[in-house]
């Protein structure tokens, strides 16, 4: 795997996939970016440059665990781009890592020519979601085997008594679909989950929300959020609030979809994504 140096001499990993203009993408920071795949075939419209974040996957382990935090790591994606020889460079982020792409938008907007935001997490620009409203997209799959023992986990986990047996039962809400593929989705993805590297990486000062909601109210490019219908860690209205942050964004709700709309309809997404993108130049 290609690599480049951080500002602070750590050495980050990234893969490409695809031809056409690039599209850099940042995972959430649980695991590296093999999750995302080819994002549902986007690398056929797009080349896909995948960066595993510090500590992740084959990008080297920081001595300094305060690097993990979100907002140092800004000047990762900035080495990115220079690396790349970009003077502007279209951005995806995906959940935790949406934060990242939001505060690097935020510190260089002009640096930013269009932002895709999928399945965006909240907390980073403090927008909460609230418990009523979990339940209330966790209630749009009552019908699937799963549910019963889903919808006892998700009380237990509002309560506070949540144990890790309940956090197992909650999985299939992160799918449209929990089937075959989903199931190994998650098996191969636990694998390479770093629990630590999540907690560091939202540590006391990652977020300032008030700033970022300021720095964003001036952003002028173009910005896709990309909601799944039945995703219960970013459901739409929540990701309709962070939309309204923005001067100049286009909120798309994805049908059946989970948080990882990729594999639940990858021609829709990719429909999605690409309308917003625009043809390759």
């Amino acid at each position: 795997m290609p690599t480049f140096t951080a500002p602070d001499g750590i050495r980050l990993a990234y893969r490409t996939a695809g031809e056409g203009d690039l599209l850099v993408c940042l995972p959430g920071p649980m695991a590296d970016a093999a999750y995302l795949g080819d994002l549902g075939g986007l690398d056929r419209h797009r080349r896909l440059v995948l960066l595993d974040l510090r500590g992740t996957g084959e990008s080297a382990t920081p001595a300094d665990a305060g690097s993990y935090r979100c907002d140092r790591q800004v000047g990762d994606v900035e080495a990115l781009r220079d690396h790349l020889g970009l003077s502007r460079m279209d951005l995806l982020g995906h959940s935790g890592g949406t934060n990242l792409a939001v505060q690097y938008a935020a510190r260089h907007p002009d640096a930013v020519s269009k932002l895709v935001l999928i399945t965006p997490s909240l907390i980073g620009v403090g927008i909460p979601v609230s418990a009523e409203l979990r339940r209330a997209t966790a209630q749009l799959r009552k019908d699937e085997p799963w549910y019963p023992a889903a919808a006892v986990a998700l009380a237990a986990i509002g309560s506070g008594q949540a144990t890790d047996a309940d956090w197992e039962a909650l999985t299939p809400l992160r799918y449209g679909r929990w089937d075959a593929a989903a199931q190994q989705h998650y098996a191969e993805s636990s694998k390479r989950m770093n629990l630590a590297v999540v907690e560091a990486f939202a540590a006391d000062g990652a977020f300032t929300p008030e700033a970022t909601r300021a720095a964003l109210a001036t952003f002028a490019a173009p910005v896709l959020l990309l909601a799944g219908e039945v995703d219960l860690n970013s459901p739409p209205p929540a990701v309709a609030d962070h939309a309204a942050l923005f001067p100049d964004a286009t909120l798309a709700v994805q049908p059946g979809a989970g948080h990882q709309p990729w594999l639940d309809d990858p021609e829709r997404f990719v429909e999605l994504v690409t309308a917003f993108l625009g043809p390759p130049s």
